[in-house]
């Protein structure tokens, strides 16, 4: 009964490993750097951070070209009206006529807001002709041109958005702009954390492959042990049990290997089945990181620096709305053109005379709104004190984010030396002990601990190995910047030529 349990589970794990390895058709051979930078070009997070950036970047540009000029060109071409209408006639009796004419018209205007003020300054030219057809009296036609026109309008005490979203949008784009460089470290960490999850799969099935190796061969020493009364029945058993959880062991770390590795080549857009040859990280870098320094770096980097900027200006712009609405309100509109009529087109533009001359001033005076402007500036104001109070707060927790973060990366450093040495002791503690228990020097009790603590120090150094790693990558990601290299991992990106 106990073999054919043994051989069900060897049939299982075979069948699991025999998949495993025929669906791999390709092999990549990547270190922890060169699966970050795969991630980092290619991964499906990757394209969708550069179309958000992309995005913000046009409504950047759209926001500035607010800044310039604008040339419209109107026209109808043509206008023609057959009806019949009431008509006054010069004796002031009103009837019907019927009448036909054709209207076309084309004009061009310039119109650039200005920033300062919040008003638009606008110059246009304009040219109009009017057909009249009458069986009675004949055609005729006549034009009526408009060679210039120069006007402006200008609101009083109003909310100037002109000139707050040239002030607010520039902070919007770099925001984003560093965002994006935060996101695409935020790819290199989870790649990295990727990377170890499959790399230390690959190691506890190698692990488990020769635990059970060793288990089995450990069972059949204590069979012949017990066979001649050297051990006791509970003894054999004991083992007979560890190599059955050997047999577990390695399908439980097939099945983790298979998960780990689709999950890394999902993350990587990979659509075909690869199999992963990973070169682990185990040399530490030496260089040492500063406190200041990495503060320094990510206050000049970090998104949430000009976030914060964006956030001030923002209430404070809320404010200024709110004033400008709870009180006297003006518009100035004035506009003055030349123009002339005549039966030629070319009489029409000769020495035009006839001035156009307009100007006017619209008052909205607020009589009572029984408290309702107040109360919208007092939330306003209100609003702008939070928001200060929280930015202070989010300033201090920053830093203190970042000088923490550097004071682990040195312990971690720290450990994984640590965890290596206890590793490299742990076996050669393992390897004597199992010798001498071949030897029948030591019970199973001693060679059971020895294995376990072996076991357990191989895990802690590989953990210590991955949180270093880790911690160093996330160190790039809340700073944005490579100690390795000493540049900073903010990047300037042309759409235009993108």
């Amino acid at each position: 009964m106990k073999n054919s349990y043994k051989n069900l589970c060897f049939l299982f794990i075979l069948s699991l490993a025999s998949n495993f390895a025929m669906s791999q058709t390709e092999t990549l051979k990547l270190s922890l750097p060169e699966i970050i930078a795969l991630a980092q070009s290619d991964a499906p997070d990757v394209l969708i951070n550069k179309a958000r950036l992309s995005n913000n970047y046009w409504q950047f540009q759209s926001s500035q070209s607010l800044l310039r000029p604008t040339i419209n060109l109107t026209s109808d071409l043509p206008d023609l009206n057959r009806n019949i209408d009431i008509v006054t006639l010069p004796t002031g009796r009103d009837t019907f006529i019927q009448r036909a004419q054709m209207r076309t018209n084309v004009g061009l205007q310039l119109s650039q807001q200005v920033p300062w003020t919040g008003g638009t300054i606008f110059a246009s030219t304009r040219l109009q002709r009017l057909d009249l057809f009458n069986e009675t009296f004949g055609d005729s036609k006549s034009y009526f041109s408009t060679p210039f026109s120069l006007g402006f309008s200008q609101p009083i005490f109003g909310f100037n958005e002109l000139k707050w979203d040239q002030k607010i949008q520039p902070l919007v784009y770099q925001e984003a702009t560093k965002q994006f460089a935060e996101n695409m470290e935020a790819v290199g960490f989870e790649a990295a954390q990727l990377f170890f999850e499959l790399y230390i799969a690959q190691l506890n099935l190698k692990a488990a492959t020769q635990d059970k190796a060793n288990a089995d061969t450990l069972f059949n020493i204590s069979k012949g042990r017990f066979e001649v009364g050297r051990i006791a029945e509970t003894e054999l058993l004991q083992i007979e049990l560890s190599a059955m959880n050997a047999d577990a062991t390695v399908a439980q770390a097939v099945l983790d290997l298979t998960t780990s590795t689709e999950e890394l080549r999902n993350f990587l857009g990979i659509k075909q089945a690869i199999e992963f040859d990973l070169t682990p990280p185990t040399e530490i870098p030496i260089f040492q990181i500063d406190a200041q320094s990495a503060l320094k770096y990510a206050m000049q980097n970090r998104s949430e620096i000009i976030g914060f900027e964006r956030r001030r200006i923002e209430a404070e712009s809320e404010v200024a709305r709110a004033k400008s609405n709870s009180g006297l309100n003006a518009d100035i509109f004035a506009s003055f053109s030349l123009s002339k009529t005549a039966k030629e087109l070319s009489d029409s533009y000769s020495s035009p005379l006839n001035t156009n001359e307009r100007f006017s001033v619209g008052l909205n005076v607020p009589i009572a709104d029984w408290g309702r402007a107040k109360s919208r500036l007092e939330v306003a104001r209100s609003n702008q004190e939070v928001t200060s109070m929280l930015i202070e707060q989010e300033q201090i927790s920053f830093k203190q984010e970042i000088l923490l973060k550097v004071q682990q990366f040195d312990l971690l450093r720290n450990q994984v030396e640590l965890a290596l040495r206890a590793y490299d002791v742990s076996q050669k503690r393992q390897e004597l002990t199992r010798n001498r228990y071949y030897i029948g020097k030591i019970g199973i009790t001693e060679l059971g601990i020895a294995i376990s603590e072996q076991e357990s120090a191989r895990r802690g150094y590989m953990n210590a190995l991955r949180s270093f790693w880790l911690a160093f990558y996330e160190l790039r990601q809340i700073t944005l910047y490579d100690f390795e290299r000493n540049i900073s991992l903010v990047k300037k990106i042309d759409f235009l030529n993108n």
